[in-house]
């Protein structure tokens, strides 16, 4: 009776490791990010201010040159969320004021 017992679990461990299994399904995958091409948030429109020494008002003035919706301005060292926004104005700024760098995101 134990061997019987014992066979009938053997076959049925046999015939469960031999059925079909459907694959795993692909988790979803991220969009992928947009690429800044400079005019989403009008940084093409402001390039002319790179190397000026930066100032709230001049902040008022790019942001009313720009189609931006947004503006963030960046200093050295600063934390900032690496999230996309092709709303949003970055100003960089180097250590002495002055920007270095107007791009989307």
């Amino acid at each position: 009776m134990i061997k019987g017992y014992a066979l009938g679990l053997l076959t049925a461990g046999l015939l469960a490791a031999c059925s079909a299994t459907p694959p795993p399904e692909e988790p979803p995958r991220p969009p992928p990010m947009p690429q800044s091409s400079g005019g989403e948030c009008g940084a093409a429109q402001v390039q002319a201010y790179r190397g000026e020494p930066y100032s709230a008002t001049l902040e008022q003035t790019i942001a009313a040159q720009s189609d931006a919706g947004r503006v963030r301005v960046i200093r050295p060292g600063q934390a900032y969320t690496m999230d996309y926004r092709h709303d949003r104005l970055n100003i960089h700024l180097d250590a002495s004021g002055r920007i270095t760098e107007l791009n989307c995101g």
